[in-house]
């Protein structure tokens, strides 16, 4: 029997029939007195978070809820449904699509903001650290510095100055220290002396400060992400399935791609 109950081993959950803990809590004192943001604190932190904490985490999750069918993870789910799938199959078509390239930048930037605070932290003065920081980071990486600029809200994601404020906020009553708002800034500022022209921060660098000043992982904040998009993905999966439609495309019929024999 050991060799069964040592199979998995988690500090997350301890049931037997007739009760459940959740990191020590029986479930029925959680169920009416939390909120889910402090209830996702909980499960990955091990601890409840105060009430500020648990504010700003909130702030985070709400603003990165949806962007549009036009977004990849949003338009497959929606294309799910006209296929026939049920919600689930369509949102786990949709989470699935959260990579590197679409859903991963929020994760990115909070790696760069640490690999910058580890060089403040060897007495690197922000704006050298932060100048260091994004070579190293475009060394390994490539050109593109996530977590700045939008092809599509120009010349500001409305979401971010919202989301920065709060930080600050959460800064002066001492919820946070705000070293990553200021490394997210410097980064800003870096961009815009290289290119002479606004590289504002969007949502990814928003939310990626709160996470790091909440003193989540790097990985954390994708995962972070992809509970955020679900709550968009649900919703327009679920339109869909009111609204209708049977096998609909990335495209409507009457138009067709392009044929290129030589490729």
């Amino acid at each position: 029997m050991n060799d069964v109950a040592d199979w998995w081993r988690t500090s997350i959950i301890d049931m037997e029939p007739g009760r459940i803990a959740l990191r020590g809590h029986p479930v029925e004192s959680l169920i009416g007195q939390v909120s889910f943001a402090q209830m996702i604190w909980l499960m990955l932190r091990g601890t409840l978070p105060s009430d500020a904490q648990a504010r700003l985490l909130e702030c985070a999750l709400v603003a990165a809820v949806d962007h549009g069918p036009q977004a990849p993870s949003i338009a497959a789910a929606r294309m799910a449904v006209t296929c026939g799938l049920p919600l689930n199959n369509a949102m786990a078509s949709a989470v699935n699509m959260l990579g590197d390239v679409h859903g991963g930048a929020g994760e990115q930037s909070v790696a760069l903001y640490h690999k910058i605070a580890a060089r403040i932290a060897t007495g690197q003065t922000l704006q050298d650290a932060t100048g260091a920081g994004v070579s190293d980071w475009r060394a390994e990486h490539g050109r593109f510095i996530p977590g700045f600029g939008h092809r599509f809200h120009k010349p500001v994601d409305p979401r971010a100055p919202v989301l920065l404020a709060h930080v600050d906020a959460a800064a002066q009553d001492g919820t946070v220290t705000g070293q990553f708002a200021h490394i997210a800034r410097a980064i800003e500022a870096a961009l815009q002396n290289e290119k002479g022209k606004p590289v504002p921060m969007n949502i990814d660098g928003a939310t990626a400060v709160i996470y790091a000043e909440l003193g989540f992982a790097a990985p954390l904040a994708r995962g972070l992400f992809c509970l955020s998009r679900s709550v968009g993905i649900l919703a327009h999966a679920w339109e869909q399935m009111e609204q209708g439609g049977r096998n609909k495309g990335p495209t409507p019929p009457a138009y067709r791609w392009t044929f290129d024999p030589e490729s």
